[in-house]
């Protein structure tokens, strides 16, 4: 049981979105960088204990060819973690010493943001802050409410973001001096989803990335901590250039794993017209097939005539009209809990979640006229096999003139009203085979399935999701059968 004192400084790290970086993943992030400096100005922001620039030093130490002097700028917010900062600058003068290196640090026990902010912007009595070319970063994890004087920040300098870990890799791009080295470890979530739209695109036209490196496991690379999604280092270089080709590695986290490696031209890992910019993380050859698979596939949804949206009703804001049995009066609300062997099994008896809701005017914007739809969950649970899970709302099944999706799920529609039952089968079907589940994880590194990311997927011809429709039956299929089926479909070899 820990400590009352101990429970603080965890509740204070939480408070700040604050994961330390262990020691081996500080020295493989440090290895990424070329290196080829005379003199190193280096840009630790949320520099936590100085576990990286600890793990540069040693590296630079390590150099047959080593640069002269080595100036770092260490910012962080914790006034608690500073002297344990400072006494690992201490040991990275000592080191440097020994190795024939100028060194010297400048710790700032300041917010980053509120101290970047006005040298990005030019504020004519901002701080000066020295030309970087280098930063090394493992920033905080933390959403950031749209009226915190965070976000207010960022948004002055033209930086729109929900996320403390953006907002930082942000500034730190645009206090990079023109080819300066930026090596991070965040959260892979940036890679897509509408919210990290705009910080993609900075990204990628600041940048040119020549290293993504993930580590699969969600927990291993910062086994102390309870870090719910996958993790990716980023090694990119200040310059509006777009590469050749990128380096994509991979690893579980585990300090003595086996590393993967393959380099894939650019257009392989952000694909030319994708206006979403997603970042795709293709880890293997098996993962470069089912990437190839589905890139062959050509149709959008809007060329099927279907739409997708998220469910309307948000349970805690219509509770008023929420029943735990469907009465006089109520139509059916379904949640993820419904989905029973690839249909919707209503209502669930002995559930937690109500069953019904209440049809009225104040409820009739909530509601879709009764057809049928195809449903995903927006949220996988860790058990699940798959990323994305589909099931079909089959009116035959369930009499009723309207029916309610709650928030946590997507439905696939004709504007505004159900679709024929071969397609929807034939969609179901392909959303739930592990060709896409595989490419999914390539570019999603959560368990949140946005409509947004549905949307960017193609999809099978109209004529194939109709074969695929009549060919399933009744979803009596275990996922070999189904997967088989749809690479039969789609001419999928394996």
């Amino acid at each position: 049981m820990m400590s009352e004192n101990a429970t603080r400084i965890v509740e204070r790290r939480q408070q700040l979105g604050q994961f330390f970086t262990p020691e081996p993943v500080a020295d493989f992030m440090a290895s990424l960088f070329d290196a080829n400096w005379e003199e190193v100005q280096l840009l630790d922001a949320g520099a936590g204990n100085g576990a990286l620039t600890a793990g540069l030093v040693r590296r630079l130490c390590g150099l047959r060819t080593k640069p002269y002097r080595i100036h770092v700028t260490a910012f962080e917010i914790d006034e608690g973690i500073i002297p344990s900062l400072q006494a690992t600058m201490g040991d990275c003068r000592r080191a440097c010493r020994a190795s024939g290196i100028d060194f010297e640090a400048l710790v700032l026990n300041e917010d980053f943001i509120a101290s970047s902010v006005p040298a990005v912007n030019r504020d004519l009595f901002a701080a000066q802050l020295p030309p970087f070319n280098a930063a090394i970063v493992n920033p905080p994890y933390r959403k950031i409410r749209s009226d915190s004087v965070e976000r207010q920040l960022l948004r002055s300098a033209g930086i729109e973001t929900s996320n403390l870990y953006t907002g930082f890799l942000s500034l730190i791009v645009r206090l990079l001096a023109r080819q300066g080295e930026l090596v991070s470890i965040t959260p892979r979530s940036f890679c897509n989803g509408p919210y990290f739209k705009p910080f993609r695109r900075e990204l990628l036209d600041s940048v040119s990335l020549k290293r993504l490196h993930l580590f699969e496991s969600r927990s291993a690379a910062f086994s102390a901590d309870e870090v719910l999604q996958e993790n990716v280092i980023v090694h990119a270089v200040k310059s509006a250039s777009v590469p050749e080709s990128i380096v994509i590695s991979s690893s579980s986290g585990d300090a003595a794993a086996e590393l993967t490696r393959h380099v894939l031209t650019y257009d392989k890992v952000v694909f030319p017209n994708d206006p979403e910019k997603f970042i795709h993380l293709v880890l293997d050859e098996d993962q470069v097939n089912v990437r190839e698979a589905m890139t062959r596939l050509s149709v959008s949804l809007a060329q099927l005539g279907l739409s997708i949206s998220t469910g309307r009703v948000v349970d805690f804001r219509a509770r008023a009209y929420l029943r735990k049995e469907p009465g006089g009066g109520t139509v059916p609300l379904i949640y993820p809990c419904h989905f029973n062997a690839g249909f919707v099994d209503w209502p669930k008896d002995n559930s937690r979640k109500p069953n019904a809701i209440v049809r009225g005017e104040a409820t009739e914007d909530l509601l879709v006229p009764s057809g049928v739809y195809v449903l995903t969950k927006r949220f996988s649970a860790k058990e699940e096999k798959r990323r994305i899970v589909a099931c079909i709302f089959d009116p035959g099944r369930i009499e009723s003139a309207a029916v309610g999706f709650e928030n946590h799920l997507n439905y696939f529609h004709i504007g505004g009203q159900g679709l024929p039952m071969t397609i929807a089968k034939g969609l179901a079907t392909f959303l739930n085979s592990t060709l896409v589940d595989r490419y999914f994880r390539q570019f999603n590194g959560h368990t949140q399935v946005n409509a947004t990311d549905l949307r960017n997927l193609t999809y099978p011809t109209k004529e194939e999701l109709e074969r695929l429709g009549r060919k399933v039956g009744d979803f009596q299929l275990n996922q070999a059968e189904l997967d088989s089926l749809v690479d039969g479909e789609l001419g999928v070899k394996r």
